[in-house]
């Protein structure tokens, strides 16, 4: 009965999750937590959610799929978790810089302060713009030593990847500016 009950604590993505007003709307408080980062941080509400949107699909409890070999499950090959699917590291870095014993990936409110704290530290250490959504996920997504690296730029996968954050961002922006 207790797992029941918890299980249904979850919070359920979206229904429309290509209009950021909708998205508002059906959970308000995202948007007062989307602000929160973004005047704690400096990266705008819409890129934060956008990134949001590619990483979980704003499921609470989203991982990577696990490998499968014939029947048997194999481990995941990222520790990646929550809403903005943030690895155990640097999840841990966070924490540590920014007081989180009690944080967690699957609340929103947390996922999109990790994002801002991490976009943010992009900014500073590689220089790119906060209002750059595909350079910023590109650095996300890699790390900053594998955007330094540069290997990325031969990744067709990622680039188009980046470039489709990058229309979301933009979309969520437009959206946002008629909606509030």
């Amino acid at each position: 009965m207790a797992l029941l009950t918890l299980g249904g604590c979850a919070t359920a993505p979206p229904r429309n999750t290509g209009n950021l007003c909708q998205v508002f709307d059906e959970y308000p408080g995202w948007y007062h937590d989307a602000r929160d980062a973004q005047k704690r941080w400096g990266t705008p509400a819409n890129v934060l959610m956008a990134f949001v949107q590619r990483e979980s699909g704003f499921r609470q409890k989203a991982r990577p799929d696990r490998p499968w070999f014939l029947f048997i499950p194999l481990p995941r090959r990222s520790s990646a978790y929550g809403y903005a699917q943030a690895q155990d590291p640097v999840w841990k870095e966070y924490r540590k810089e920014n007081g989180g014993w009690f944080k967690s990936r699957t609340d929103m409110e947390d996922a999109l302060d990790f994002l801002g704290w991490y976009t943010d530290r992009i900014h500073r250490e590689l220089g790119i713009s906060k209002w750059d959504p595909k350079h910023l996920y590109i650095a996300y997504h890699e790390g900053i030593g594998g955007y330094r690296s540069g290997h990325w730029k031969r990744d067709r996968h990622l680039l188009a990847t980046a470039d489709e954050v990058d229309r979301r961002a933009r979309e969520y922006g437009a959206q946002l500016r008629r909606c509030r």
